[in-house]
C-alpha cells in the first residue's frame, strides 16, 4: 500500500515519518472512522485496554520524541514549539487530538478577545504567561498577517464600591508594568456615548483576534517544521515505559482501532478532559493527584447583537468580575467582522460535552430568559432589549476552582518530582489560554 493511500488519520501523519519509526503500522488501516470512548473519569481501565496496553511490543510501536495530546491552541503552540527543535537535533513530534479536526472545543468557543492581563494576582503563573503572550502574539500576528485588533478595553463601575475595585486594579496593573488608566464618567460617554458608567479603568493593550486563523498558522507551521497531526486519534491508556511513555490509542480505524506509541515526553495539553488524561498514570505517580487535578466545568452562553444601529461601541466593554475572579462577567466583544456579541455567563455543569444552549433548572431543561440576560448587560449598555439578543453559541471552561472556591493558578508542571519525568501536565487552561498560548508553548519547551 503506497502512502498516499492510506486512510486513517494517525497513520497518514504517521507514514511522514522515517521508515524505521511507522513500517509495522502502513498495512493495517481501513477507511471507517469511529470513537471508542474512555468513559471512567480514574485510571482503571477496562480489561480489554489494560490487556491490549501490557501486549503492546517493542515491534509494534510507533516512536516518537514528543507527543502532545490535544490539539486545541495550546496543544498546537506547543507542538510548534517543539517541533522547532527538528532542524538541530532531528527530534519528531506528533500532536493527536480525539476529534475530527484541531480546536473543536474551547479553542473554538470563546471571546476571541487577546488579553491585557490586568485582573490576575502579581506573582501567578497567569499574569507572567497573560503578558509574555500577549506580547508574542501580537508580533505573531503582525508577522504572519493573522487578522487582528488592538482596539482595548473598558472595565465600567457601577458604583463606589466597584470604583475602589478599579483603584486598586490600577494600583496592581502599575505594579505588574500593564498600561491602564482610570477615567471619568464623562470621558467614557466621550470614548463610548452608548455606554454607562459611573467610572471605567481602561486597558489599550486588549484586542481581539481571529482564532482559526492563528490556529490554522500554528498548524501549517509545525508540520512544515516536520511535526504531525493526527485527528480522530485518542488517548486511551498511558504507562510509564522508563525512559519514556508507552500511549494506546484508539485511531479511529474499525478494523485496527487501537496502536501503540511510545514517546520520550508527553504533553498533556488536552484541556476539557485533561484532568482524565493526568489519572491514565495516577497510580504511577509518587503523589495522587485526581484531588489536585479535578477539572469543574464551566458553561458560558454567548449571545448575538441583533438591534441595529441604536448601540455602536469601539471598544470591548467588561463588568466587574466577581471576587474570585471566577467570570469576567457578561461582557461585549467585538468580532473581527464587527458584529457584537455578549457573554459568557456562568453555570457549573457536569458534562464537559453540554452545549446545549439550554439551562438546567431543577434537573430541567429551559431556555435562558432574554429579559434576565438583557437586564444584566443594561447595567452598562442601557438602551439594550430582550429582544435585540439572538442566541449566539456556548462553550466550556476547564477549571480548577470548584464553584465558589478561591482563584486557583494554571498549572503547568513537568512530573519528575512525581516520579513521571519528561511527562507535563497543562491543567485549568481557560482564559487567558488563547493569550497565553505561545508563552505556555516556550514553558513547556524550556521543561521538556
Amino acid at each position: 500500500m503506497s502512502r498516499g493511500s492510506l486512510s486513517s488519520p494517525l497513520i497518514s501523519a504517521l507514514s511522514r515519518q522515517p521508515a524505521w519509526r511507522c513500517c509495522c503500522l502502513r498495512s493495517r488501516l481501513g477507511n471507517k472512522v469511529f470513537f471508542q470512548r474512555y468513559s471512567s473519569q480514574h485510571h482503571y481501565y477496562s480489561t480489554e485496554i489494560a490487556e491490549r496496553l501490557a501486549k503492546c511490543r517493542q515491534e509494534d510501536m510507533t516512536f516518537v520524541d514528543h507527543l502532545v495530546v490535544g490539539a486545541g491552541v495550546v496543544g498546537l503552540a506547543v507542538a510548534r514549539e517543539l517541533s522547532q527543535k527538528r532542524n538541530s537535533n532531528s527530534s519528531s513530534t506528533l500532536l493527536i487530538d480525539k476529534n475530527q479536526h484541531f480546536g473543536m472545543e474551547t479553542s473554538s468557543r470563546n471571546s476571541e478577545v487577546i488579553h491585557g492581563g490586568i485582573y490576575y494576582p502579581k506573582h501567578s503563573i497567569r499574569t507572567r504567561l497573560c503578558i509574555y503572550g500577549k506580547a508574542l502574539i501580537y508580533e505573531y500576528c503582525a508577522k504572519n498577517d493573522i487578522p487582528y485588533k488592538r482596539i482595548g478595553k473598558l472595565v465600567v463601575a457601577q458604583n463606589e464600591e466597584q470604583a475602589e475595585y478599579l483603584y486598586r486594579l490600577d494600583r496592581h496593573c502599575a505594579e505588574i508594568d500593564v498600561p491602564a488608566e482610570v477615567v471619568s464618567q464623562k470621558r467614557v460617554l466621550e470614548m463610548e456615548p452608548s455606554v454607562s458608567a459611573y467610572l471605567a479603568l481602561h486597558s489599550p493593550t486588549t484586542g481581539i483576534i481571529d482564532t482559526h486563523a492563528f490556529m490554522t498558522s500554528l498548524l501549517k507551521d509545525l508540520t512544515d517544521n516536520g511535526a504531525d497531526f493526527a485527528a480522530s486519534t485518542e488517548a486511551v491508556a498511558i504507562q510509564f515505559d522508563d525512559p519514556g511513555y508507552r500511549v494506546l490509542v484508539s485511531t479511529g480505524d474499525a478494523e485496527t482501532p487501537y496502536m501503540c506509541i511510545n514517546a520520550a515526553t508527553v504533553v498533556n495539553a488536552a484541556g476539557l478532559w485533561a484532568d482524565r488524561v493526568a489519572n491514565m498514570l495516577a497510580t504511577q505517580s509518587k503523589h495522587d493527584w485526581r484531588t489536585k487535578y479535578k477539572l469543574h466545568f464551566a458553561k458560558g452562553r454567548y449571545y448575538m447583537y441583533a438591534g441595529g444601529p441604536k448601540i455602536k461601541v469601539q471598544r470591548l466593554i467588561y463588568p466587574v468580575p466577581d471576587k474570585h475572579i471566577t467570570s469576567l462577567g457578561t461582557h461585549l466583544t467585538i468580532d473581527m467582522g464587527g458584529a457584537i456579541r455578549f457573554g459568557p455567563d456562568l453555570e457549573w455543569i457536569q458534562s464537559n460535552e453540554d452545549y446545549g444552549f439550554d439551562r438546567i433548572v431543577d434537573g430541567q431543561r429551559s431556555a435562558p430568559s432574554m429579559d434576565a440576560v438583557a437586564k444584566e448587560i443594561s447595567k452598562y449598555l442601557p438602551r439594550i432589549l430582550p429582544t435585540d439578543l439572538e442566541p449566539g453559541y456556548a462553550g466550556i471552561r476547564p477549571k480548577l476552582q470548584p464553584p465558589g472556591g478561591a482563584f486557583r493558578d494554571f498549572v503547568v508542571q513537568e512530573e519528575t518530582d512525581a516520579g513521571l519525568p519528561g511527562f507535563v501536565n497543562l491543567m485549568g487552561i481557560e482564559s487567558p489560554g488563547l493569550t497565553s498560548s505561545l508563552a505556555i508553548a516556550r514553558m513547556v519547551e524550556k521543561l521538556v
